[in-house]
């Protein structure tokens, strides 16, 4: 009996293709080459798996001409790369990685809120730049993060691990908005109160943003959002890019803390990335990393297993571990 065919679309650990390529008669891509448009097309269409991550769109156009296509594993536990409804529509199990990458991404996220608070990359340009010549009472006198408030837009793992870091590490008063309230147990076990929207915007000394990118997310912090905030406040993105109006946070950024903005944020994802909006690059209150959140290597490896047997179960057993349709 042969093998099923399946596509690794991106370069993945060796050890993760000679798991695969036990299960599978297995199409890689070492060299890391662009896998989009025609070219995915063209490589997926004889295949009935693929692993993916989140750079590799699966549409309607894709599904259309690959009809043998049956699983598509995303090593990320976002999916804003599938077209789940089209995928569902034409039998296309998704599935994602979830759990494994919590703490790790929410550490991440605690980190760059502390880098963004302390202005810790711009004091270094600074430093690295050689204008640091004399102590001054001033010099990059940034926000403190124990016992002020931080904020929280989306409370799933993530959100909640970095609530628990917040209020359990730092003794900071934890708010919340997500789009259903969490049950008493784990408002008590993040030390975290439920606000609206418009209250955590206000309030919020920290605004951390988890929540999952879709069409009603959509920007959804853009200029009347930011304009609420106050003007000492910073804002931290680790979700998706796409949930951020960035010429609006340039605006507020350059306004800064001074004249009706916010004081300083901290990206690590961006609307059209790897593409960054050239904008973000001309102001000094932002901290930017390239979409390293889950970046540790034993999270990584973990994610890229839980791809990888999420296709091997599909395929053995007519279920995936973790479907998300």
């Amino acid at each position: 009996m042969s093998k099923p065919r399946v596509l690794v679309a991106r370069a993945i650990f060796p050890e993760i293709i000679a798991k695969l390529e036990q299960h599978f008669d297995l199409e890689t891509n070492q060299p890391d080459e662009d896998m989009s448009g025609n070219r995915l097309i063209d490589k997926l269409r004889e295949k009935d798996g693929a692993f993916t991550t989140g750079s590799v769109r699966i549409d309607k156009t894709v599904l259309e001409a690959c009809p043998r296509l049956k699983i598509c594993a995303n090593m990320a536990v976002g999916y804003n790369n599938f077209d789940l409804d089209a995928m569902t529509a034409r039998g296309v199990i998704g599935t994602n990685t979830p759990d494994v990458l919590t703490d790790t991404t929410a550490d991440f996220g605690f980190a760059l809120l502390m880098a963004t608070a302390r202005r810790i990359a711009e004091s270094e340009h600074y430093l690295r730049a050689g204008k640091w010549h004399k102590w001054a009472y001033d010099m990059f006198a940034g926000a403190d993060i124990h016992g002020s408030t931080l904020g929280i837009l989306g409370m799933g793992r993530i959100g909640q691990g970095i609530a628990k870091r917040g209020a359990h590490g730092f003794g900071m008063n934890v708010i919340y908005h997500n789009r259903s309230r969490l049950d008493a147990a784990m408002e008590n076990e993040c030390k975290a109160r439920y606000v609206s929207k418009d209250e955590l915007l206000r309030t919020a000394d920290h605004l951390v943003l988890v929540l999952p990118y879709s069409k009603e997310s959509h920007h959804i912090i853009g200029a009347s959002e930011l304009a609420l905030m106050k003007p000492t406040a910073t804002l931290v993105n680790i979700a998706r890019g796409g949930i951020v109006e960035e010429n609006a946070l340039v605006q507020a950024l350059r306004k800064g803390s001074q004249g009706g903005g916010i004081a300083a944020a901290g990206l690590d994802v961006f609307e059209g990335e790897p593409k960054v909006n050239p904008e973000l690059l001309t102001v000094p209150n932002v901290v930017l990393t390239p979409h390293i959140a889950s970046a540790s290597v034993p999270t990584r490896r973990a994610m890229a297993d839980l791809a990888a047997d999420n296709l091997i179960a599909y395929f053995q057993t007519g279920k995936a571990i973790t479907p998300l349709n």
